[in-house]
């Protein structure tokens, strides 16, 4: 293997890069346009629940109720009705996702200390907002009763609980590392599994076979451009999420960019395989990319939902997603703090899964024409 070789097929790369001003885009607008998109639009954090209001009863106890929900931070008061009928109309247009309805003589009940029954109406096509909903319900309105009773329930366990890692449950914090797997998962795949379609495409590959060159040394060739490229996007996400999301380093930033080296060369190695895969087309190999790396990256990596929960036969299928490993790897890095001594499984499983297509990707590849 000839260092010269190998740096002239990766200086023909850069030059076929820089010309072709799509994959320029593809390599650093799009990961950066990827981050901002999910990174606003993907949360878990429930806020202002657009409210409906049907008061029947009128009183100052009945608004000093309405008020608590409002104060909370978790209820937008966006309306008040009169009955059930424009109760209807505002959870079935999507204008309100709850309706509280407030009975007649309600604070006569309440002044009596009689048992009164404030109705709630939560719309339960979205289930994960009807669930964090219906818990705000609840706690606001156990608040509220012990106010105004001035009872005081003094439990006989004390539970103090403590919330490590993300003290600020923000869902953007372990979002946005574990958006940065999926997003160079998908691009370092996509770049490289056009390059030896391309060369096939264009006719240039018989060139290429014509030359000394060996199949290693043409794959490494090719693969260094993209690495680097990999390696300036991960570097640029990195920089995005902790100073324009605000998600805590509290790791090393050295020990998360070498890691990330590892996956990136699992990536780029993987693509090269799908490119050597695809038989001369770059259609078929951008879509082998983009459906071998998204799907598994972003649904079965923990990412968006946890292995655990999942069916036995998809849990073992996730331990051949490379993302499952560095999900792990960013999310302790960023949030916990994690070591080397910690993550060195998950290194060792990158690092196995990069040699392994490596070797897959040399072996396919043959200086022939079919």
């Amino acid at each position: 293997m000839k260092l010269l070789r190998i740096r002239a097929i990766a200086k023909k790369e850069l030059i076929q890069i820089r010309r072709d001003r799509l994959s320029l885009a593809i390599a650093f607008l799009m990961p950066l346009m990827q981050l901002f998109i999910y990174g606003y639009a993907i949360t878990f954090d429930v806020n202002n629940i657009r409210t409906v209001v049907c008061d029947r009863d009128r009183s100052s106890m009945s608004r000093e109720l309405i008020s608590e929900f409002r104060e909370s931070g978790y209820f937008s008061v966006v309306a008040y009705v009169d009955g059930y009928k424009d109760i209807d109309e505002y959870l079935e247009s999507n204008k309100a996702k709850v309706a509280l309805i407030i009975p007649e003589n309600f604070s006569r009940d309440v002044r009596t200390a009689r048992p009164t029954q404030v109705g709630v109406i939560v719309d339960g096509s979205d289930s994960n907002t009807a669930t964090i909903a219906d818990g705000y319900i609840n706690a606001v309105a156990g608040i509220f009763s012990q106010r105004i009773g001035g009872v005081v329930i003094r439990p006989v366990i004390d539970v103090r609980s403590r919330v490590w890692y993300n003290p600020e449950l923000k869902s953007r914090n372990f979002i946005i590392p574990g958006l940065i797997v999926v997003i160079m998962a998908i691009i370092v795949a996509l770049l490289t599994s056009l390059t030896i379609a391309r060369e096939w495409e264009r006719g240039t590959m018989e060139q290429l076979i014509s030359t000394p060159v060996k199949p290693a040394e043409l794959i490494i060739g090719k693969l260094i451009p993209y690495f680097a490229i990999g390696f300036t996007d991960i570097l640029l996400a990195i920089i995005t999420g902790v100073f324009w999301f605000g998600v805590p380093l509290k790791g090393s930033v050295f020990l998360l960019i070498g890691l990330s080296s590892i996956f990136i060369f699992g990536g780029v190695c993987f693509g090269i395989l799908i490119s050597i895969s695809a038989r001369g087309s770059q259609a078929v190999a951008s879509q082998m990319a983009l459906l071998s790396t998204f799907l598994p990256a972003f649904l079965l990596s923990g990412f968006m939902f946890a292995i655990s929960n999942m069916p036995r036969p998809l849990q073992v299928v996730t331990y051949i997603v490379p993302a499952r490993y560095f999900v792990t790897i960013s999310k302790g890095i960023f949030l916990k703090g994690s070591s080397i001594d910690v993550l060195a499984y998950e290194a060792l499983l990158l690092a196995v899964f990069g040699a392994v297509v490596f070797f897959a990707a040399v072996r396919r590849f043959r200086k022939r024409i079919e």
